[in-house]
């Protein structure tokens, strides 16, 4: 049988902990939290079992553990020592006898994207973000058509565009649209890639700030930011969100107060079997993120091998990683929006909000806003350009 491990680390530090110790979780206050992660042991969290192939009937069994460490530690301590406790947490995967090791959020981002967490670790190492890529353009589609939001016509946009996970993504969405829009922290780093982007088909902009993204149709959010930076000020009705970040990226001020904008959560899928997780983790029942289903879908294929590290992911890669899963079952879950899933109506709802917006925005007389409203499928409502 293969064994695999994942990595996870608490990122909502108090609702994090009582996950696992309640009674330490409703003690502690936040910034302790913070200042002990960096002296807690790794995690043991539990057993996942249940997994299994609709291919092959291959069964796979794994471990779900915890590196201690809360992003704003990771991103405030040396960064040796943040390598140490996450390759310490690695020793505990092999000691457990798993074959391969899944990163999770901040553990899959921090430093060099696993190459350094690899090279301590006996056994290989994924970070999963190339199944990421493309269950998050899948989510992201799917979407896109709930909305009546013609891709041919339409701006994507990518924030964290010069990451692992937005630089494949963008040229990916380049395929498919005539305009992108990348967007980051460092201006020189998004240049570099902005012909790597036009060589794919479409038009790329470097964005000198968020407020290019009220330009978009599609974002997709992929930042290893600690905190949300996307907000309500920042996009136009009728868009798609696509927050993939953990921890979000999107404030929930934005499903507050912009009942014109679908945000979905990217990067969840359904686990093919009876799976049980063995601990709550934040998601529905059989539900992974698809970093984690990366590292489940190598252990199905007896491919025990280093698979996504780094910032420089690869089409190929993305491409078989996404092939492999849908053969061993992986699907994609129904959209779901801040860990809730998105009934039919909700999305209706939203998607004639933006058309109302759209039509006042362009001086439609009052008279015609309804029937500006009911013309969900029209492109030159949906696309704004």
């Amino acid at each position: 049988m293969g064994t695999f491990a994942f990595m996870i680390h608490p990122i909502d530090p108090k609702r994090d902990v009582q996950r696992k110790f309640p009674l330490l979780g409703r003690l502690l206050p936040e910034p302790a939290i913070h200042f002990f992660s960096a002296y807690f042991p790794p995690v043991y969290l539990s057993r996942v079992t249940g997994i299994r192939s609709q291919a092959t009937g291959r069964t796979v069994e794994g471990w779900l553990l915890a590196c201690p460490l809360t992003p704003q530690r990771m991103l405030s301590l040396p960064l040796e020592r943040v390598y140490r406790k996450i390759i310490e947490t690695g020793r505990l995967a092999e000691r457990l006898g798993a074959r391969i090791l899944g990163l999770g959020a901040f553990t899959a981002v921090i430093g060099d994207a696993g190459i350094t967490v690899a090279k301590g670790l006996r056994i290989p190492v994924t970070t999963g973000n190339s199944y990421t890529v493309a269950v998050a353009l899948q989510a992201l589609r799917q979407a896109a058509e709930r909305m009546g939001i013609s891709l041919p016509e339409a701006t994507a946009a990518v924030v964290g565009a010069a990451g692992a996970i937005g630089r494949v993504a963008a040229r990916l969405l380049a395929r498919e649209v005539p305009r992108v829009i990348l967007a980051g922290r460092r201006t020189e780093r998004l240049e570099a890639i902005r012909p790597l982007v036009e060589a794919e088909g479409a038009r790329a902009q470097v964005a000198e700030g968020l407020e290019a993204l009220r330009e978009a149709d599609l974002v997709l959010v992929v930042s290893s930011s600690p905190v949300a930076i996307i907000g309500p000020e920042h996009l136009k009705p009728g868009a798609v969100v696509c927050d993939v970040a953990q921890p979000r990226n999107v404030s929930p001020a934005v499903a507050a107060r912009r009942d014109d904008v679908l945000v979905i959560d990217g990067g969840i899928v359904e686990v093919p079997g009876e799976v049980d997780f063995g601990f709550d983790f934040g998601l529905p029942p059989r539900m992974a993120y698809a970093c984690m289903a990366e590292t489940i879908t190598l252990a199905l294929e007896g491919r025990y091998e280093s698979y996504s590290l780094g910032r420089r992911l690869s089409i190929e890669r993305v491409e078989e990683i996404a092939r492999l899963a849908e053969h061993h079952g992986f699907r994609l879950a129904g959209l779901m929006s801040f860990g809730r899933p998105l009934t039919e109506e909700a999305i209706a709802r939203i998607r004639a909000n933006a058309r109302r917006e759209l039509a006042a925005a362009r001086g439609y007389p009052a008279a015609r806003l309804n029937h500006a409203a009911a013309q969900l499928g029209r492109p030159e409502l949906s696309s704004g350009r």
